[in-house]
């Protein structure tokens, strides 16, 4: 079982939850500017490391709200929750960035 730290709702069954996708991956704010390749890259190109990975989640079952979450996805370990618009935790950062 996994237990996924709601940053409203604190801890909670993954069966209160539905993941969303890669966090981070912001749509284009000018759609009319981006060629079919720009969009494919957009919507079908993601990340799928091994290790730790930035996720979107929203509580379902619960508060209904989204938010991301700092995950390896090799251990299934959870190494912290944030808002949507807040920076990953420290961990997560800095994991990120050397990927």
């Amino acid at each position: 079982m996994l237990l996924i730290p709601c940053p409203w709702c604190g801890l909670r069954d993954e069966v209160e939850f539905k993941y969303g996708g890669e966090a981070h991956n912001n749509r284009p704010l000018v759609p009319d500017v981006h060629d079919d390749t720009a969009w494919a890259a957009y919507l079908f190109m993601k990340k799928n490391p091994k290790g730790l990975h930035l996720e979107r989640w929203v509580h379902a079952a619960g508060c209904r709200r989204w938010f991301n979450v700092a995950r390896d996805t090799v251990s299934n370990r959870i190494d912290g929750s944030y808002k949507i618009g807040e920076k990953p935790p420290a961990i997560a950062a800095e994991t990120e960035e050397s990927a």
